[in-house]
């Protein structure tokens, strides 16, 4: 079974000790991310955890993060690109605030397990599964944390431990029956799957409705960097352009920012493209204008016929 195979059928480790990792410390830590990322912050306790944005004051994306809560700081799970950007960014707003930041990327390692027997291989290998999205519990025996999170949009689980121990973590998996995967294993089943990520189909210019990722929104927590944006969208009703999933007449996916017409109409651009050996044929993910995100909206890419298959959302 390839990894591809074993992330659509079965369970696959991918090694995502890439990613950036930062631990926030400090008794203001939580007051100071509260009014930083677009999420709740203050009302999570150890165990917890949320996806994120963080913005500009003109309510752009700046950044994408998990942030999990443990008892004496969080940790900010990120893609490698956001590595310096997110602490730089942190930086900017600690005026008198007793906050640390410390990249652990380097002392740390994160390992995907995900597929949907993936349940099964991390039960089989001794871990225990949390219970929500973004839980996370201790796994004593492994000497390492186990997150519900999901790369590629598939049933999964994100193991964190020193990296002394990740070897062996690996070898739970491999005894567990889960299977290596590439990056372009879960970049294939991402994208299959209508999951946006940052540098690709998330951008420094994109605002956080436009990415259907709803979840990463708290319109409850009170004034953060960009609400106002936020609101005023949410008052509007809604965004110009949506985030679709494609699926195109060729089976040659098709290069990032090539744009879309709707019977010659400038309809949107392609962000990110694959080969779907599900599909047998190239999938995308594209901004199209508002007024042809629907699933069944006919466009073209080029000279490549393509259907709206469905609009993003998480």
């Amino acid at each position: 079974m390839t990894g591809y195979e074993a992330l659509r059928g079965g369970a696959a480790w991918i090694d995502l000790s890439s990613r950036a990792r930062i631990a926030v410390r400090g008794r203001d830590r939580a007051r100071l991310l509260h009014n930083l990322i677009s999420n709740e912050v203050k009302k999570r306790g150890p165990g917890s955890g949320c996806y994120a944005f963080l913005l500009s004051a003109q309510g752009r994306i700046q950044a994408d993060l998990t942030l999990l809560v443990f008892e004496d700081h969080f940790l900010l799970d990120a893609e490698p690109e956001l590595r310096e950007k997110i602490p730089q960014h942190i930086r900017r707003y600690i005026v008198a605030d007793q906050v640390e930041l410390e990249d652990v990327t380097a002392a740390t390692r994160a390992i995907a397990l995900e597929g949907p027997q993936a349940g099964q291989a991390l039960q089989k290998a001794g871990g225990a599964a949390p219970g929500g999205d973004y839980a996370h519990l201790e796994w004593q025996e492994a000497g390492a944390t186990v997150a519900r999170i999901s790369l590629t949009g598939q049933p999964g689980f994100r193991i964190y431990a020193d990296a002394g121990a990740a070897e062996g973590i690996v070898r739970r998996m491999g005894e567990a029956g889960a299977q290596p995967a590439t990056d372009e294993d879960a970049r294939t089943v991402r994208i299959e799957n209508g999951r946006p990520r940052y540098g690709e189909d998330i951008r420094d210019t994109t605002l956080p409705q436009e990415t259907g990722q709803m979840h990463a929104l708290s319109f409850n927590k009170g004034c953060y960097l960009g609400q106002e944006i936020v609101e005023r969208i949410r008052a509007q009703g809604h965004v110009n352009r949506r985030l679709v999933r494609l699926r195109l007449e060729s089976r040659a996916p098709l290069a990032a920012g090539g744009r879309l017409t709707a019977d010659g109409a400038e309809a949107g651009e392609i962000t990110s493209s694959i080969y779907s050996p599900a599909e047998q044929a190239a999938v995308a993910l594209a901004y199209v204008r508002a007024a042809f995100a629907a699933p069944g909206q006919a466009l073209v890419a080029g000279e490549v016929p393509g259907t709206v298959t469905a609009v993003v959302a998480a």
